[in-house]
């Protein structure tokens, strides 16, 4: 037997305990950043999304698509209003956003996942009723006037209620979901969801085993910058209060700590950009990011 025969066996008499472990188990992954940008990788990803499929484990993707919508805004001519540093999308940025979403992005990671071998379908959290979303709703403090005041961000919205129906017959016929962060109001408006938040709800809907969140950092970093490979979340919010972690952090570990709340057993920052992050997350002791629990 060669070396690395050798080698694989070993990596998976390693692997063989948390294969039992996630077994029947549903991991919810949002993919999104550097790494759907790049052929190879996504390709890649799509390979190791099939994988936990063909071991027992049941995935279901939530992905993003900021670099694409922007590209689809400049092609088409559509300018860009922020206010407070956060994106207005009006009625026709909405349109954009719902067809670089739910379609074209949607349907390569779905299609990605499906070269790989397991069958996976993309749809959109308005498809079955899988996301009701209302209009996010946030004030900030003027700097001039100092008075606080409502941020419009048009339709810009937020998970209200997650029917996880459509996911659960999906897994049940060993499909692999794929989900755009798209969501539909009680009155029938489509809304724009941040693609962190709209996974964290849906996880919580289906109480998976793990959340795992993309990124394109390792994790959360102390104070001294070094990666933490494991938190409470008094933990976390300690470390929000005391100020180091702070930035587009904070809204990620939020995440993590409302899906935990709705009963998700753990959730993980992993950098998206290092090769089978996913599987090295979930099939190795040492893990690869920052594992969140209650």
């Amino acid at each position: 037997m060669t070396d690395s025969s050798n080698g694989d066996m070993e990596s998976l008499v390693r692997a063989l305990p948390f294969l039992k472990r996630y077994d029947d188990q549903v991991i919810v992954v949002k993919y999104g950043g550097h790494a759907m940008g790049e052929e190879s990788a996504a390709l890649r990803f799509g390979r190791d999304i099939a994988l936990l499929e063909q071991v027992g484990i049941s995935p279901v993707v939530v992905h993003g698509g900021g670099p694409q919508i922007n590209a689809m805004l400049k092609r088409l001519n559509v300018q860009s209003t922020f206010v407070n540093g956060l994106r207005v999308t009006d009625a026709q940025m909405v349109d954009v956003v719902e067809m670089v979403l739910a379609g074209s992005v949607n349907k390569q990671v779905a299609a990605a996942i499906t070269r790989a071998g397991v069958i996976a379908v993309g749809i959109s959290g308005k498809d079955g009723g899988l996301i009701r979303a209302k209009k996010l709703s946030r004030t900030y403090r003027d700097p001039e006037s100092n008075i606080e005041k409502v941020l419009d961000l048009g339709f810009v919205g937020e998970p209200e209620y997650v029917d996880a129906q459509v996911l659960e017959l999906m897994i049940a016929a060993d499909i692999v979901p794929v989900v755009a962060p798209v969501g539909v109001g009680e009155d029938g408006q489509t809304y724009n969801i941040n693609a962190d938040t709209a996974a964290g709800a849906i996880a919580g809907a289906l109480s998976a085993s793990r959340l795992l969140m993309l990124t394109d950092v390792p994790g959360v970093l102390d104070p001294e910058k070094k990666l933490i490979p494991e938190m409470t979340v008094a933990e976390v919010r300690a470390g929000i209060e005391a100020g180091w972690i702070s930035g587009g952090m904070i809204p990620k570990v939020e995440t993590c700590i409302y899906a935990i709340e709705k009963g998700v057993k753990a959730a993980v920052i992993v950098d998206g950009r290092v090769p089978h992050a996913i599987l090295h997350e979930l099939f190795t002791d040492g893990g690869a990011g920052t594992l969140i629990k209650p």
